[in-house]
């Protein structure tokens, strides 16, 4: 018979009332035939971790019971989880042994606890609404046998069912979908519900990531069907009279040499008091009616996901690629902000119109630069001859906004990305630095004074609206930021908040230095994340008391709702009506917008760690220069200067004791050597596993 030193445990303390009960004499009334000292022991760390009992210098006492938090399963790893309180939205982490088999998704009830450190950690008690449980794998073979090992969930491999007759082989990407929960991942039931080739191709991984995340680029047939019928091009003439004609306006779009779904285009010209900007936007709101099937779909999928070569559009191209992109020399609706600047570049008024307008030519980044750098080809001279007069004009405006940004604190964030270099066999055979030139920023310029002035019309008018904001950093994470920059022995001037001030002057310091890179790293960490909410509580990273995001209907559904909303008070809708019928419709956009931008930014993430696996598999044994990007006590991480980052684990390093501070550096005890963020650092690549997306590096030949 087992012996319930539970049981026993709270016996005994209930008889010592108040009075706590020292360890030996615990351990001396538990005492049973075939007594299990490791049980026992077990059963009072496990009870101090759930708060059932508590321990002082003087002994054990009965812990008060503690509510328990209603949360959901956020993320799981192989060794372990986060879940979110529903409550609070605090996340809280969760080791793999106290997840109780729990899927993302799922809702769980959680018993908060003090961790090791200062961060609170979670155990799952009970699993109160199981979601739809699907997981992405690779199928491996033990003694001849298919079995599938989870990307995530658990080490262990997992038999599995096949109904479907799917041919599998060994090292195939697969979905599986649970049948059966066990009390640990690793008891689960499953059976494969979908096969997508080698787990060796970045496209096949990244296929998987997708489906498995519920995307897709195919549209429903009634969705399909709506966009064909909606995209009548003879309806834009009679809709002309009704609208601000601005055809006569030298309007231009200027854009990736690629680009399809143009959405925003401008026209800039200077007036006695400073300068007029327009910024034009796709009139998709017009064409998306509430409620529709294309309106529906869009909700749902919320953004355009945009990963390697490849596009997951929100809405389908009979409106992205065809009546709703700004194609050049053809009439389109649009809805306009036309801002007036002062000569410092603040504004001074807008209006918003519902418009028509003809894009005179579909520039590109690459050439619009070359002309601001001052080459002009006899063919780009004669391509932008309509709005060439409109250059010089349009960088003086940006050069004077990208000034007030500075004056006023704006964080000056350098973040280095990738760009795939992908092969018609879909492969990837390079991965280079991406380059922003001053078109872009430019542009990027003038879309912020059309969301800056959406988000004064929305307050001004007293709409129901969904802002885009971005809060000031946790205290938690301006603690962290102050003890990083200690250990980089970089001074700071940072109070009980931290301000973007405080952040711009750092990143100051630090400006082309070996330490950019990892300071613009650290600082972006210890920032709160963007998100849309109803209220509007301005933009940190920004410094704006007014920020909504206007410019980008077509890949973005805030942008179309906040479109809604603003068209209909400019039809002469009073607010209150427009509050009643839109109050409870933009609170779910903001939320559902939140949503699927936070799982679009994750799912292009892995994706593009699958491509950079598969470019660094053809480069395995040959050396690179890097930095050190961050430290673990088990390695640390290292950037090259193509973008790609691996793991540089202490078994590839000297031998000897290694401990990390858990932020900047790692110190082998053994040769006092230590690695610190920011170090350059010459690696070899050991390997690279395409289906994890992950590389290995190993210390260089000195």
């Amino acid at each position: 018979m087992k012996t319930d030193y539970t049981k026993l445990i709270v016996s005994k303390l209930k008889r010592a009332g108040k009075k706590p009960v020292r360890y030996k004499e615990l351990l001396r009334d538990c005492k049973r035939k075939h007594f299990d000292i490791d049980k026992f022991n077990d059963t009072v760390s496990a009870m101090k971790r759930r708060g059932e009992i508590t321990e002082t210098k003087y002994g054990f006492s009965l812990g008060e019971k503690k509510k328990e938090r209603r949360c959901e399963v956020v993320r799981i790893n192989r060794t372990f989880g986060f879940v979110r309180d529903l409550e609070t939205g605090a996340d809280y982490f969760v080791a793999g042994k106290y997840l109780m088999g729990a899927m993302p998704g799922d809702i769980v009830s959680v018993r908060v606890f003090k961790g090791k450190g200062e961060s609170l950690e979670g155990e799952v008690t009970a699993i109160e609404q199981e979601n739809y449980s699907r997981f992405m794998g690779e199928i491996v073979s033990e003694f001849g046998q298919l079995k599938i090992v989870p990307d995530t969930m658990c080490k262990s491999s997992m038999s599995f069912e096949n109904p479907q007759g799917l041919e599998l082989h060994e090292g195939d990407k697969v979905i599986a979908e649970i049948t059966h929960r066990g009390k640990r991942h690793s008891e689960h039931s499953c059976i494969i519900t979908a096969s997508y080739g080698s787990s060796m191709r970045a496209s096949s991984c990244a296929l998987c990531v997708v489906e498995v995340n519920g995307l897709t680029p195919v549209f429903p047939p009634q969705v399909i069907m709506e966009a064909r019928n909606v995209s009548d091009y003879s309806r834009i003439n009679a809709e002309i009279p009704l609208r601000l004609d601005l055809r006569d306006v030298p309007i231009f779009t200027i854009d990736g040499a690629d680009t399809k779904d143009i959405d925003d285009a401008i026209s800039v010209r200077k007036i006695k008091s400073g300068y007029e900007l327009g910024v034009h936007i796709a009139d998709v709101s017009h064409y998306v009616l509430p409620k529709s099937e294309l309106d529906n779909e869009a909700f749902k999928r919320g953004t355009s996901v945009y990963y390697a070569n490849r596009v997951i559009p929100m809405l389908p191209k009979e409106l992205s690629n065809g009546i709703c992109s700004l194609n050049p020399g053809e009439d389109r609706l649009a809805f306009s902000c036309i801002a007036q600047l002062d000569k410092q570049g603040h504004i001074t008024s807008y209006k918003f119109a519902k418009t028509v307008i003809r894009s005179r030519v579909k520039g590109v980044y690459s050439e619009i630069n070359e002309m601001l750098e001052g080459y002009n080809s006899k063919s780009n001279s004669v391509k932008y001859a309509d709005v060439e007069d409109q250059l010089p004009v349009m960088l003086e405006l940006a050069d004077i906004l990208r000034a007030g940004r500075l004056e006023r604190g704006c964080p000056e964030l350098e973040t280095l990305e990738g760009k795939l270099i992908i092969d018609e066999n879909d492969r990837c055979v390079d991965v280079v630095p991406g380059t922003r030139g001053r078109s872009e920023e430019m542009i990027e310029d003038f879309m912020l004074v059309a969301n800056e002035c959406a988000a004064r019309f929305g307050f001004d008018n007293k709409l129901p609206f969904v802002y885009r904001i971005h809060e000031e950093p946790s205290e938690e994470k301006t603690e962290g930021l102050k003890q990083a920059l200690v250990q980089l022995n970089i001074p700071y001037k940072i109070g009980q908040h931290t301000t973007p001030q405080d952040i711009a002057a750092i990143l100051k310091q630090v400006k082309d230095t070996a330490l950019a890179p990892v300071v613009n790293s650290i600082a972006l960490r210890s920032m709160s994340k963007a998100k849309y909410s109803t209220e509007p509580v301005g933009h940190f990273g920004l410094v704006l008391d007014d920020y909504a995001h206007f410019t980008s209907p077509i890949r973005r559904y805030p942008d179309l709702a906040i479109h809604r909303i603003m068209s209909d008070f400019l039809r002469g809708e009073k607010a209150a009506e427009i509050a009643r019928r839109y109050s409870k419709f933009s609170y779910a956009a903001a939320d559902q917008a939140t949503k699927t931008e936070i799982t679009a930014m994750e799912v292009e993430r892995s994706c593009e760690d699958c491509y950079k696996a598969e470019y660094m598999l053809d480069h395995v044994d040959e050396e690179f220069d890097g930095i050190i990007t961050g430290v673990t006590d088990f390695g640390v991480f290292v950037g090259l200067e193509n973008t790609c980052e691996g793991l540089l684990h202490i078994d590839q390093m000297q031998e000897g004791m290694y401990k990390s501070d858990g932020m900047i550096s790692l110190k082998n005890y053994s040769t006092g050597k230590t690695y610190t963020v920011g170090d350059r650092i010459r690696v070899k690549v050991m390997g690279s596993n395409v289906n994890s997306g992950k590389i290995d590096f190993a210390l260089a030949d000195e």
